[in-house]
């Protein structure tokens, strides 16, 4: 569906807009503003990650912003993140996507139809900073789901899925680092140094925000998976170690009671009125030594 946002008459350039896109409004687009075909099938492409391409009648630039309406387990590219294609240039700017996303509207009524965005540059950057913007409210449930696991990795027992989670968890931060990552030169074009405006330079202000923060997301998530293991391997241990020590207490209880159950004739022991009892004292006594030994030696 094609829809103008902004006719030239009104302002000094126009806005096109293109939701879910068919092939016929495609090369009508392309024919009216001088496309070319390979910047029109790269838009297309519903996985394409970030880029900035300045060609010779047009900027044409893929971004990427968060979908909040995905499942926990979504962890690729394509499921946490919707594409829009934004071509401009002095007199026109076009966004092509194939969802709906109502942030297009609401800058054309702020911004646009209050007159405050004088070119396709400004739109661009207001599209770039709401595009940034959406990476805010995922930032927010992931905090809030490493402070769940780390509560469960240190203070209660493991009974819920945390691997499971901590696993998806680390593959959203680390998909959203690579498409702020990609995104660099997409900032670093729109903010040079010699033509930077207070536009753009609060652009990249936010850029730079959102990368920190899910820089130490990134960390965080793995210090946390790597407590989780040493607190397994932790565990794992204390178990052998109690299993160790049951075995030395028995095992010279067995040993002895392996001599008593050889079928010798002639062993002194069993014409003793007392052998019995005394057996049953020795493995005690026997119990009791090992017992004061362990505790000398403070493994216990």
């Amino acid at each position: 569906m094609i829809r103008l946002l902004t006719e030239k008459g009104v302002h000094d350039y126009s806005w096109v807009d293109i939701s879910d896109p068919e092939k016929g409004e495609l090369q009508q687009i392309a024919q009216a503003y001088g496309l070319l075909e390979q910047s029109v099938q790269d838009s297309l492409q519903p996985d394409h990650l970030p880029k900035y391409e300045r060609l010779k009648n047009y900027t044409f630039s893929i971004l990427r912003l968060y979908s909040s309406d995905n499942d926990l387990e979504a962890d690729t590219v394509q499921e946490l993140t919707n594409k829009i294609a934004v071509f401009i240039n002095g007199n026109a700017i076009i966004t092509i996507h194939r969802k709906e996303w109502p942030a297009l509207v609401k800058i054309k009524e702020r911004y646009v139809d209050a007159g405050e965005c004088k070119s396709p540059l400004h739109v661009y950057l207001e599209i770039l900073r709401a595009t940034l913007l959406t990476f805010e409210e995922p930032a927010n449930k992931i905090t809030g789901s490493m402070e769940y696991y780390e509560e469960h990795v240190f203070l209660k027992n493991r009974q819920v899925p945390v691997l499971k989670g901590l696993y998806f968890l680390k593959r959203k931060v680390d998909v959203i680092r690579r498409i702020l990552l990609l995104s660099y030169d997409i900032i670093d074009q729109i903010d040079p140094e010699e033509n930077s405006n207070a536009y753009t330079r609060d652009v990249r202000d936010l850029y730079v925000r959102q990368q920190n923060i899910f820089d130490s997301l990134s960390e965080n998530t793995n210090q946390l998976l790597n407590i989780y293991f040493n607190i397994s391997a932790q565990k794992t241990n204390d178990t052998i170690r109690v299993l160790t020590i049951f075995s030395v207490f028995f095992l010279p209880l067995t040993f002895i009671v392996g001599i008593y159950g050889m079928n010798f004739d002639f062993m002194p022991e069993l014409k003793w009125k007392l052998g019995y009892p005394g057996v049953y004292l020795l493995m005690a006594a026997v119990t009791i030594a090992i017992f004061v030994w362990f505790k000398r030696k403070k493994w216990l």
